[in-house]
């Protein structure tokens, strides 16, 4: 006897937090019960024959309501529900995440002669974030970068770009970068606003970012993928280096447009090799 009942996300991830009210046809509260850290309700409160109306509510979603028929039996099998993010919005489950470096790539693009693109990437880099569980938009975004590893295709643009004219890696050897807000820009887009450390300034920069999906990894973990792009100023960081050509065209343009792709394991560490 009692009421059955699994809470799901639409990524079909458990819903910790949710409870279920059940009424009856008058309206009259006949059960609360609140889901387990599986997503899962069990109460075994008997219920009289009839029908009921189930409200499902978490905080961060959307509600649900559905009908259910109580058998002689004293039993509700109410089934899956699924909760929608409250507006729309998707993210993963809350928690701790960890930055896969192996499966994720930090990618700088400039104009070079004013013709072309420069495409380069840094190598070495790690990252947390943490989804927040209750309000999405305190969720939280760290990550530091090892400014030496970037990384051209060309030997001798790498190494000036290490040098004093540019990242300047033995004064500033890390770039780093902390979120200090998240608000929603679409169901699965999102502004991530935080500080750039870079060059020994920091800047506040937004980042425009979208959330991928989540899923199972060969491995036996869970990732999830996002995808993250913001534009730079090289003077908002002091890097006011250029070379003009007779032509009047800078070598170098002064703008860069970061493309991050990101895959993210949950849990506070990564697993071992």
């Amino acid at each position: 006897m009692g009421l059955t009942a699994r809470i799901r996300t639409r990524d079909g991830w458990a819903v910790s937090h949710a409870v279920v009210t059940v009424t009856d046809m008058t309206g009259t509260q006949v059960l609360r019960a609140e889901a387990d850290t599986e997503g899962t309700v069990r109460d075994t409160t008997a219920l009289a024959p009839g029908a009921y109306t189930v409200i499902v509510t978490a905080v961060g979603y959307a509600p649900a309501a559905s009908s259910a028929i109580v058998t002689a039996s004293g039993r509700a099998e109410v089934g899956t529900v699924t909760l929608a993010r409250q507006g729309g919005t998707e993210l993963p489950p809350p928690g701790p995440w960890t930055i896969d470096p192996a499966h994720s790539s930090v990618a700088a693009v400039a104009q070079h002669l004013g013709i072309s693109s420069v495409h380069g990437r840094f190598t070495e880099f790690a990252g947390t974030v943490e989804i927040a569980p209750d309000d999405v938009t305190k969720s939280r975004v760290e990550a530091v970068i090892r400014a030496a590893s970037v990384d051209t295709g060309n030997g001798m643009r790498d190494t000036h770009l290490r040098s004093a004219d540019f990242l300047d890696i033995e004064r500033y050897p890390e770039i780093t970068y902390r979120s200090t807000g998240v608000t929603q820009a679409g169901p699965d887009r999102w502004t991530v606003h935080g500080e750039l450390g870079l060059h020994g300034v920091v800047r506040p920069v937004d980042l425009d970012l979208a959330y991928l999906g989540t899923g199972a990894d060969p491995w036996g973990g869970t990732r999830a993928a996002f995808r993250a792009t913001t534009e730079l100023r090289r003077e908002d960081f002091a890097m006011n280096y250029n070379q003009v050509l007779q032509a009047g065209i800078a070598a170098i343009g002064t703008t860069l447009r970061v493309e991050l792709d990101i895959q993210a394991v949950q849990g506070e560490s990564l697993p071992a090799a």
